[in-house]
């Protein structure tokens, strides 16, 4: 029988981190003054990550016998550096306290390093649990982890995205400019939803793009133009579905380029179109899982000017203000207009006011600082910055949206319209009722507090964080009241740019 004494081994391990007795290695993270020095040891560090190994076998020792090493990367914060010396001695990792953007950081850091089982792991986390964040930073992160080596993990969660709104990549400004892999990767996908020919269209826009010599008049093209652009798409051609192609596109898409292709799969396609039965010894692909054989037509997409809110919230959002039974899937039918961003105007509700006032139609959004709880409401009437009253309004809603640590949205409908909004501009207080009510400074003075109310058909928040009715309202238990690390109203527009 085997015991493995994993936790002391840890504990011992992260001590001597803390009190680097006999530390031979001396690693600047920074820029002076700001900078900090992390003493540590060699033999540690290189049985742990290969660049280390590396590093150290190129570094001399200087006179005191300490190799001394500065981070070339300076996205290698010291925060960053200090998760990952505490996982290099101790094997402990703590991500429930850090920002998605902090773990993205890790990610790429702990890539540099070398890291694997880490970078493994914090993709995994943030597939898990970060799923809004990154479909929030879609063209940001998804090229990053095509350029990058090593963020299969992540990469594979953008390839579900695309396959099955291809649409979000290919109709993209940054498709021509998306790495060879980052197309390839693509275009392996079984269930990727578009045509066949669709597909190959956008591929050969893709290879003239990379080729800015390429007559723009197709009829002046030359053989050797045709050598050039067969280069270019060599490694993307093989995963063409070329026996899945209508015979129209065929001749409309295909014949126009048959020069880069093979000799042998081009006979082989046309022999497909003459004797369906006839075999041939071209690889046949297998046809692509297309939900609808039929694509819908997706229109323009909104820009959504949002540091919180996905575009599947907004779609939310607009289908509970449409009294929808059915959410929008697409298509939304109104613009999100950014009037207020906290973190840009100031975090006092009385700014709200003032830049809102006489505004109607807003959607108020809040992400709750320390839980990472999306909250919000919806505002039918406008905002009146003079006025200290209850406005009534059968309208009006509240709501959570969907996170990590929650699996669905909530959306609260106004019940007692005569309570719908409190707007009480003097103290200064906006208020759903008592079912989301914003006071004073959101980021600091901790007001803020949901409380169960017969105002509003449910609780937005569950149950360890709504307060009970209290009243006073200063009576409000600590636990129950928060502040917030975001905050954004929108101005809610119907969209003159849908068929």
């Amino acid at each position: 029988m085997t015991t493995k004494f994993f936790d002391r081994l840890s504990n011992d391990l992260t001590r001597l981190l803390e009190n680097p007795t006999d530390y031979n290695v001396a690693i600047e993270i920074g820029e002076a003054p700001n900078n900090q020095i992390f003493k540590v040891h060699s033999y540690i560090l290189q049985s742990r990550s290969p660049y280390f190994e590396k590093k150290f076998n190129e570094t001399p020792f200087n006179d005191d016998h300490i190799k001394v090493l500065t981070m070339p990367n300076p996205n290698i914060s010291i925060k960053i550096f200090n998760v990952i010396i505490k996982y290099i001695y101790g094997g402990i990792i703590s991500l429930e306290k850090l920002e998605n953007s902090t773990i993205f950081d890790l990610v790429i850091a702990s890539n540099e390093l070398e890291l694997d089982e880490l970078v493994k792991h914090l993709q995994t986390y943030l597939v898990n649990n970060g799923a809004p964040w990154l479909r929030l930073k879609f063209a940001q992160i998804c090229r990053t982890s095509y350029q990058i080596k090593n963020l299969e993990i992540i990469r594979d969660f953008y390839n579900d995205i695309i396959a099955k709104h291809p649409n979000t990549i290919f109709e993209s400004e940054n498709f021509l400019s998306l790495p060879e892999g980052a197309l390839i990767s693509i275009l392996k996908q079984d269930d990727l939803q578009l045509e066949e020919g669709k597909i190959w269209e956008y591929v050969i826009k893709w290879g003239k793009a990379k080729n800015s010599t390429l007559p723009t008049n197709f009829d002046k093209w030359t053989s050797d133009n045709f050598l050039t652009l067969k280069e270019t798409l060599k490694g993307c051609l093989p995963h063409i579905r070329y026996f899945s192609f209508s015979n129209e596109d065929v001749v409309e898409k295909i014949f126009p380029y048959h020069q880069i292709l093979e000799t042998n799969l081009f006979l082989d396609i046309n022999s497909k179109i003459m004797t369906p039965n006839k075999q041939i010894s071209s690889i046949i692909l297998p046809p692509r899982n297309i939900l609808n054989t039929k694509l819908p037509i997706r229109n323009t997409p909104i820009s959504l000017p949002s540091n919180i809110i996905t575009n599947e919230h907004a779609l939310e959002i607009s289908s509970w203000i449409d009294k929808k039974e059915t959410l929008y899937v697409e298509n939304n039918p109104y613009e999100f207009q950014l009037l207020v961003r906290r973190s840009r105007d100031g975090f006092d509700v009385e700014t709200i006011y003032n830049i809102c006032d006489k505004v109607a139609n807003t959607v108020i959004i809040l992400k709750v600082k320390g839980t990472g709880e999306i909250l919000g409401g919806y505002n039918l009437l406008e905002w009146d910055n003079n006025n200290n009253q209850f406005k009534s309004t059968q309208d009006s809603l509240t709501f959570s949206l969907k996170t990590t640590n929650l699996k669905n949205s909530i959306s609260s409908r106004v019940k007692n319209v005569g309570c719908a909004i409190y707007n009480y501009p003097s103290k200064p207080d906006f208020s759903f009722s008592s079912s989301l009510c914003l006071v004073g400074n959101l980021k600091t003075e901790k007001k803020c507090y949901c409380m169960v109310t017969s105002s509003y058909s449910k609780p937005i928040r569950s149950d360890e964080f709504i307060s009970p009715e209290v009243y006073p309202l200063s009576n409000i238990f600590h636990k129950f009241s928060f502040s917030v690390e975001e905050c954004e109203v929108f101005k809610i527009l119907p969209r003159n740019d849908l068929k």
